[in-house]
């Protein structure tokens, strides 16, 4: 299933697999599911949005972070994709990246040849992602599942008899990008994270990283086996509908609804035949756990003043999201838009 946690490393792994360019950059479109779950199951609407309401500091993507004798700074949610509308910046949100003195990531090297080197210099790295002990994913799949698993991979550029290698947590993440997404990071379009990144290095700021590849890849990992499995077979069966997937958290993106995009693939999962209990020790492991992990990184550089942290919008809302979390390490942290 489509995951809003997945990362800009995947993405960039995803680049550096795909097909050569083309001269078209093709655009992505699709159909909003939590509309069409409106009118399909109404139950399961209104759980998603019953979560949705209940979820803390959810109705904002940009924030200003303010502590007496320090000079304020600014906390964005960004989504890693290429997508028009969310590079629409709004001129608060342009004028606070523009006008500060450094920018926080998640990573600070986004770009597919700076991952790639990584990978090629780091065995451990591969490890996490590829299975080292004999065993395939067509193993630990049925046949049905691995075989749109397999064909999703196919499409991303990944040779028929390389998909098994692949362990669960990689597999899925790949699956979460729509194959029209690949092409336009292909085609040259980039995330918004390296659209951040790369304006900064233009006038001078260059971008810090809150985490290491090693760390993010360590997090996707520790998800338990058995629950990766049963992600993965969420994402087989959800796969047809990926580009509806992306459209519809773009455009809860956009409408500042972050709070029902969780609530909603667990609403998904569950009509596809996997309990939403499964995705239980993924959120402490890919969300919770690097939130806190991210605001003890980003206190040094918010005590300095005037940083422009950006990351995935979901690290943002929640009781253990990071606007929680600065607020309990003693700042003020004002909605903006």
């Amino acid at each position: 299933m489509r995951s809003p946690r997945c990362l800009c490393a995947t993405l960039m792994l995803v680049a550096a697999l795909a097909s050569p360019a083309t001269a078209q950059v093709p655009a992505c479109s699709g159909t909003n599911v939590l509309q069409e779950l409106q009118r399909t199951d109404a139950s399961a609407h209104a759980r998603v949005e019953s979560a949705a309401a209940a979820t803390e500091n959810a109705n904002a993507i940009l924030w200003r972070i303010e502590k007496a004798g320090v000079e304020p700074s600014h906390l964005f949610g960004t989504m890693h994709l290429t997508d028009e509308r969310i590079h629409t910046l709004s001129p608060t949100v342009k004028a606070a990246h523009g006008g500060a003195r450094r920018l926080v990531l998640e990573l600070d090297d986004l770009s597919p040849d700076g991952f790639l080197k990584l990978l090629a210099g780091s065995p451990q790295l591969v490890s996490l992602m590829l299975f080292t002990d004999g065993r395939r994913l067509n193993q630990v799949l049925s046949p049905d599942d691995y075989r749109i698993v397999s064909e999703a991979l196919a499409q991303s550029g990944v040779p028929g008899e390389a998909a098994g290698l692949f362990r669960p947590w990689m597999a899925t993440m790949l699956l979460a990008i729509p194959a029209c997404e690949q092409r336009r990071m292909t085609a040259g379009l980039i995330p918004l994270d390296l659209r951040l990144a790369k304006e900064a290095e233009a006038r001078g700021v260059k971008p810090i990283g809150l985490e290491t590849p090693e760390s993010q890849f360590r997090s996707l990992s520790s998800t338990p086996e058995a629950d990766q499995i049963e992600m993965l077979k969420a994402a087989a069966r959800l796969y047809g509908r990926v580009e509806d997937f992306a459209e519809t958290m773009v455009q809860l993106y956009l409408e500042r609804r972050l709070g029902a995009i969780w609530p909603l693939q667990l609403a998904l999962a569950e009509r596809v035949g996997v309990a939403p209990s499964v995705f239980d020790t993924a959120e402490q492991s890919l969300l919770i756990s690097r939130n806190f992990g991210m605001r003890d990184n980003a206190l040094a550089h918010l005590e300095q003043g005037n940083a422009f942290v950006a990351v995935g919008a979901l690290h943002l809302p929640g009781k253990q999201g990071l606007v929680s979390l600065l607020r309990e390490a003693g700042y003020t942290v004002t909605a903006v838009e």
